[in-house]
């Protein structure tokens, strides 16, 4: 890689620019064909042969795809160009939310052949979410069956008339190198050889019919989006070309219309025209304004300026843990100007930060620079107290900025250790890789002796299982998670005696109980009542009752799940004057209630998902059949742009694996979303292969 020489930009230069769409739509390679144009690198590499810039982990390499997002930059015409190449992968779509949160425009690319895909809609929803200006770019026009009136047509089906040309091929497929710009009325053909090398022509005749209706089109389209430009058009007939520039800069920016440009990426055919539309026609973050920020000292929503004079702000938008490095978190700076050595505090935890070496990122390669202004994109290493959505700011300037979202986790693994004492450094290693990626979670579940871990999908938990072995030298094993399974009871046990008695020379154990036990309504816990009159079991050994009680609550009593929902009322019992003591009354109380539990109609309790599928409609019929023979009650469907949701209530036993079976069901088209809503009581033959398998569990556990 060739490394341009240090060049400062105001912030009316820089674009930050995010490529994202389906997995497979030519992200990267358009990634590498932009360094390449712009100078930036001497060649132009391959996912292939695993030489691209952004694609540098070994995980990206082996499996060709881009697992984390990828900051670049470049210079062009003057400008700044970060680029942020983002995951197809929806098991690592919160690195495409990161990604947006800090661009100001998107690039979503889209499969000659098969145009608006999953991912597509995934990501389209990120650019709503964000009010991101966004174009498409149909890549892979030079791919045998490439179809770009099909693929713009499923664009506009699905997104709107607003997806509007400004390019179309002058031919496609295995010859594809014309491409007609209907904004400049002119075509350009491009050498084959990935020089990006073109040339300029008028349009030829066949085609002037076509591109002038487009031309027409693209200004009626413009004149729509701004009252003056609209009477303009009506009183001229047309606008000027300052008029156009200025009608498409402004409607891009507002998200009024979303351009369609043409490329063949791997052949860097197109790419150079895109980049100078960037230049001309993304924002800079002068043009989308200020950015809200909560002012923790004023307690309300303040605007922040992007002005580079103004107090240093920055917000990490993503951690990177590199061994022999340490954490490199990734910024965007909202306001001021960033320089090594500055202490900004972190709002988030009230820590002060020192800034170290600041860094431009082209991938795994780092240049230090002396300044980042307001707009730019950075890096910076060891910072100690600073995660993945922190503020950083200015004494005095107390802001916050809104953190990005991450999606709930659509599967959940147990994880198992293979060598024994290795307990504190999956703990240590699982830490740290939640902080590198939010989207990624662990919860240890004392309840189960389980480490449970979530996340976007199987791959996505592959991928961190193994980074967990590579960077912290453990090895583990994913085993399906054990169901967090309750005990109530559903009858009223009015009198459940137990007396503890011991006699063993000296000294003996004295504890008599009498326990009422009642179920109490879903979800309301435990309620314990002390009702003994007379003094019959001493006040001082109540506690001791209660302690019993809750240890054989936790411990369980059909299954060993804990047990829930229930009031219990000790009402009468014995004591003896010297046998009785503390631990007498604590085993009364959990052997009474042991005893009372198996006499109140007992039940286990299974925990219940609310489900939310999105499907494309030829997949509904399938997919509904298979929730329902997953034990699920549908509640509602409704349409979702031209997508059907579903919802549904679904025990969780019955979810394991779902995001992959679902997928494999609507060939990677369909999505879903869950979350625990409440638990229910579990149908009898399951209750008794629950009971069976804890049986034998405690059996081969001896």
């Amino acid at each position: 890689m060739t490394s341009a020489p240090q060049k400062d930009y105001s912030v009316d230069k820089i674009r930050n620019i995010a490529l994202v769409g389906h997995g497979g739509s030519g992200k990267t390679t358009m990634t590498e064909a932009i360094l390449y144009t712009s100078g930036t690198t001497n060649r132009l590499g391959k996912v292939d042969d695993g030489s691209t810039v952004s694609d540098y982990h070994p995980d990206e390499i082996e499996r060709r795809i881009s697992i984390n997002s990828s900051l670049l930059h470049c210079d062009w015409q003057g400008c700044k160009l970060n680029i942020l190449d983002s995951p197809g992968y929806s098991d690592f779509t919160g690195e495409v939310l990161s990604s947006l949160r800090v661009a100001d425009a998107a690039i979503v690319t889209l499969k000659a052949v098969e145009g608006t895909e999953v991912g597509t809609e995934i990501v389209w929803s990120y650019t709503k979410l964000y009010h991101t200006p966004a174009m498409f770019v149909v890549n892979k026009l030079d791919n045998e069956n490439a179809d770009f009136e099909h693929a713009v047509a499923t664009a506009k089906d699905r997104f709107g008339h607003d997806v509007t040309l400004v390019q179309f091929p002058a031919n496609e497929g295995l010859t594809f190198d014309s491409i007609v710009d209907v904004l400049k009325m002119k075509m350009y053909k491009y050498n084959r050889d990935g020089s990006g090398k073109n040339t300029e022509s008028d349009i030829p005749a066949d085609l002037k019919e076509k591109a002038a209706a487009l031309h027409e089109e693209l200004i009626e389209k413009i004149a729509e989006t701004d009252e003056e430009l609209m009477n303009k058009f009506f009183d001229d007939g047309t606008l000027h070309e300052a008029e156009l520039q200025k009608g498409l800069w402004l409607a891009f920016k507002s998200r009024q219309i979303f351009p369609v440009f043409c490329a063949a990426a791997s052949m860097n055919i197109g790419v150079g025209s895109l980049m100078d539309f960037l230049v001309h026609f993304a924002p800079a973050s002068t043009d989308r304004g200020p950015v809200k920020a909560k002012d923790l000292q004023k307690n309300q929503e303040i605007d922040v300026p992007p002005d580079p004079n103004g107090p240093p702000s920055l917000f990490v938008f993503k951690t990177v843990s590199e061994q022999h490095v340490g954490e490199l978190s990734f910024f965007r700076v909202y306001s001021g100007t960033i320089t090594p050595g500055m202490d900004l505090t972190n709002e988030s935890n009230g820590k002060i930060e020192r800034l170290g070496q600041i860094f431009v990122m082209n991938g795994r390669e780092r240049r230090d620079v002396g300044k980042l202004v307001a707009g730019d994109i950075g890096a910076v290493v060891k910072l100690k107290d600073t995660h993945t959505n922190n503020t950083l700011a200015n004494k005095g300037f107390t802001v916050v900025y809104p953190p990005i979202e991450f999606p709930e986790p659509v599967i959940r693994m147990a994880i198992r250790s293979k060598a024994k004492g290795d307990e504190d450094k999956i703990a240590t290693g699982l830490h740290y890789l939640h902080e590198e990626d939010p989207t990624f979670l662990v919860q240890v579940d004392g309840q189960l002796s389980q480490t449970v871990i979530a996340g976007q999908g199987e791959l996505h938990l592959l991928i961190v299982t193994k980074r967990l072995k590579e960077k912290y030298g453990v090895d583990v094993d994913l085993v399906e998670p054990k169901i967090p399974y309750k005990e109530t009871i559903k009858a009223i046990v009015p009198e459940s005696e137990y007396k503890h008695k011991k006699q063993t020379g000296g000294r003996g154990q004295f504890g008599h109980v009498y326990l009422k036990l009642e179920p109490k309504p879903r979800g309301t816990g435990f309620e314990f009542e002390d009702a003994v009159v007379g003094g019959v079991v001493p006040t001082r050994f109540i506690p001791a009752v209660e302690k019993g009680v809750i240890d054989a609550m936790q411990k369980g009593v059909l299954a060993g799940y804990q047990v829930v929902d229930v009031k219990v009322t000790i009402f009468d019992g014995s004591h003896h004057s010297v046998d009785s003591d503390e631990l007498s009354f604590k085993l009364a109380g959990s052997m009474a209630f042991k005893k009372g539990f198996l006499e109140g109609r007992p039940v286990i309790l299974e925990p219940i998902n609310d489900v939310e599928v999105i499907v494309p409609d030829e997949y509904m019929g399938d997919v509904m059949g298979d929730l329902s023979s997953r034990r699920g009650k549908i509640s509602g469907m409704e349409a979702e742009g031209h997508f059907q949701k579903i919802k549904a209530i679904v025990p969780m036993a019955e979810l394991h694996k779902y995001s992959t079976i679902l997928r494999s069901m609507t060939q990677g088209r369909g999505m879903y979303r869950t979350r625990f809503s409440h638990y229910e009581e579990v149908p009898r033959e399951v209750a008794e292969k629950v009971i069976a398998a804890a049986e034998k569990a405690k059996e081969e556990a001896g």
